[in-house]
């Protein structure tokens, strides 16, 4: 009995992190990553030309409480996008939604407000 509840415990603490939950972030700025320090402070004066020289970088969000969250690679690429597109100077601000593990935000959807 007791082998069966280890292994059921065991299983349950294996399959937690496919379950993770999926976050929703409104209204929140994005920077690279090579910025993300220097602008931390205040991320809206952070401009799209900027953000656009550090590209190769990466990129992320500042939280409501002053945390880096990283997009992994399909989150840069739709920002790179987004950013492109827009015509945007500064106040670089999105919605975006995916799921955390660890400081890496793995991007389901982001749209640059």
């Amino acid at each position: 009995m007791k082998k069966l509840t280890s292994l059921l415990a065991l299983a349950a603490l294996c399959a937690a992190p496919a379950f993770a939950a999926a976050e929703s972030y409104k209204d929140v700025p994005v920077v690279d990553v090579n910025c993300s320090k220097k602008v931390a402070a205040d991320p809206d004066s952070h401009t799209r030309e900027c953000a656009l020289k550090c590209v190769a970088s990466g990129y992320g969000i500042v939280t409501k409480d002053q945390h880096f969250l990283k997009f992994d690679a399909a989150g840069n690429k739709k920002i790179t996008e987004e950013l492109k597109a827009s015509d945007k100077k500064d106040h670089l601000r999105v919605d975006v939604d995916g799921t955390v593990k660890g400081d890496v935000l793995q991007v389901s959807s982001v749209k640059l407000l």
